[in-house]
């Protein structure tokens, strides 16, 4: 089932919270915690991952969801061992886009090489521009500006050929890249 309806998403929550307390299930818990992401509450949704992986849900979704929360919640060492799960079990997962979040990790915990080392491996096929924007933050942070403007700058080559709904989905990139560039001018 899709939420996009934020009043819909709410009523779908406010009835597993409801459903829970009869059928604790690692099914309802994995639902739950989607909810809770695509509202914007990754401290429940996190909550909701953890108690799905307890009742036995070992999908790679349910760890690469809850490692995508700690990441965005800003704890980077919590997000390695799920990201790293997901990428051994299933390496092009989500696009690339767990190997590229792990590569972020590494960088954010200090492992500058294993996170360059993963960002080129994953950057031969995946043209996500938040895995790029990522990289570019970890090359510039070692003093690589040159080639961190490069990877950058590839964000913003993709825009003129991109359908309208992509440009706006990527809009925040965009605004990423140019501000990333006016930043490492020079």
């Amino acid at each position: 089932m899709c939420f996009s309806v934020p009043w819909a998403r709410r009523k779908r929550i406010k009835r597993l919270e409801f459903d829970i307390r009869d059928n604790p299930s690692a099914g309802n818990y994995e639902e739950l915690g989607n909810l809770y992401m695509d509202d914007g509450k990754l401290a429940l949704a996190r909550e909701a991952f953890n108690k799905a992986i307890a009742a036995r849900a070992d999908t790679p979704d349910t760890y690469y969801r809850r490692g995508v929360c700690a990441l965005q919640l800003g704890d980077a060492v919590a997000a390695l061992p799920d990201l790293e799960r997901v990428v051994m079990k299933e390496p092009d997962y989500d696009f690339r886009r767990a190997a590229g979040l792990l590569a972020h990790a590494y960088a954010l915990t200090g492992q500058k090489e294993k996170a360059e080392a993963l960002f080129r491996h994953v950057t031969v096929a995946s043209t996500l521009s938040e895995t790029y924007m990522n990289f570019a933050a970890l090359l510039a942070a070692v003093g690589n500006n040159a080639e961190a403007r490069q990877w950058a700058q590839k964000v913003l080559d993709k825009r003129p050929t991109m359908p309208g709904y992509l440009r706006r989905r990527e809009r925040p990139w965009f605004r990423s890249a140019s501000k990333f560039l006016r930043k490492n001018s020079g």
